[in-house]
Parts: C-alpha cells; structure tokens; sequence
C-alpha cells in the first residue's frame, strides 16, 4: 500500500525555522544554477513567498519583544496583554 505523502502546513503554521531552512535549500538550489529557467523562477517565486511569511513573523516576534522591554521612568515593567 502506497505512503500517502505529509500534507504540507499552512503557510501561517510553519515555525520560523523550517522557513528558513526552506529558503536556504532554495538558495542553493538557485545558486548551483543547473536548472532550467522555468524551474528557477517557480523557486525564486516560493522563495520570495517564503521570505514575506519569515518577515511576518519576526515583525510580530519584534513587536512583542519591544512589549516585554518597555518600562516606566523608575524602572518598573510596563505590562499589557498580548494580542495575537
């Protein structure tokens, strides 16, 4: 009986880390350049997809970083409730 292949996750479901190693097998992919041009452009397509989701979730990452730093004038944590 045949392996039915992994569904792959939705895009906003994919941990940062599996995009990045996404982008870099695409970028060596890319820069051995012994596919055919065709080929390259899908892949620098799925790349440049992958590289507007990655910089999503370091932009949602930073803001929440920049919550956690804030302080009052004498050093007290200012606290707020994330969103998501």
């Amino acid at each position: 009986m045949p392996v039915k292949p992994k569904s792959p996750q939705p895009e906003q479901e994919v941990p940062f880390e599996e995009s990045m190693t996404q982008l870099s097998g695409i970028v060596d992919q890319l820069e051995a350049g012994d596919i055919p041009l065709e080929q390259a452009v899908a892949l620098f397509e799925k790349g440049m997809s992958i590289a507007k989701r990655t910089q999503a979730q370091l932009d949602r990452i930073e803001k929440r970083v920049e919550e956690l730093l804030r302080v009052e004038e004498d050093g007290t944590a200012i606290t707020s409730p994330f969103e998501s």
